[in-house]
């Protein structure tokens, strides 16, 4: 195996290290830099849990090469509150509807629901819902997180038909 010098900008802070040509971004974010928020569940792309934005990309950070993020700016759920604490939409959405239990798969639907709004984008509920898609939980029977993208597109709850 050869090893690289990489250094990419994570969370507004720039990391470097040397890795084996085969090590995953999410085991470098989650090893090397330190970002334990990155969930690994499946390592094959299924489950969601490891998903981090690249690049204002959301991508499954087990399925992407730490070498292919050399020089990306990769924003992790660390990095989405404001450094007062104050939290990012999505994750107040999530708290607001109680939309985690374990927490485990928690961090990768944030990550991709917060690609979807970034820059302030209202996606409609069903375009944030169908987005998820690809994310797995084990816990909540999702209603919680359908609740939290009904908050976040701006849908009228009452007009739903569910409580908060």
């Amino acid at each position: 195996m050869s090893d690289h010098d990489i250094a990419m900008t994570i969370n507004g802070r720039r990391h470097s290290g040397t890795v084996e040509s085969r090590i995953s971004l999410s085991d470098f974010l989650r090893g090397d830099a330190g970002y334990t928020g990155v969930h690994v569940g499946c390592e094959h792309g299924v489950c969601g849990a490891c998903t981090v934005m690249v690049d204002g990309r959301a991508v499954r950070s087990c399925l992407m090469l730490a070498v292919q993020a050399d020089g990306a700016d990769v924003v992790t759920v660390e990095g989405l509150a404001a450094p007062d604490g104050t939290l990012h939409p999505v994750q107040q959405a999530f708290r607001d509807e109680h939309a985690l239990q374990c927490g485990f798969c928690t961090p990768g639907f944030v990550m991709t629901l917060a690609a979807l709004t970034q820059g302030g984008a209202r996606p409609s509920e069903e375009e944030l819902v169908g987005a998820l898609s690809g994310n797995l939980c084990r816990c909540t029977g999702y209603q919680g997180i359908k609740r939290a993208c009904r908050r976040l597109s701006g849908s009228n709850m009452a007009d739903a038909g569910e409580h908060a």
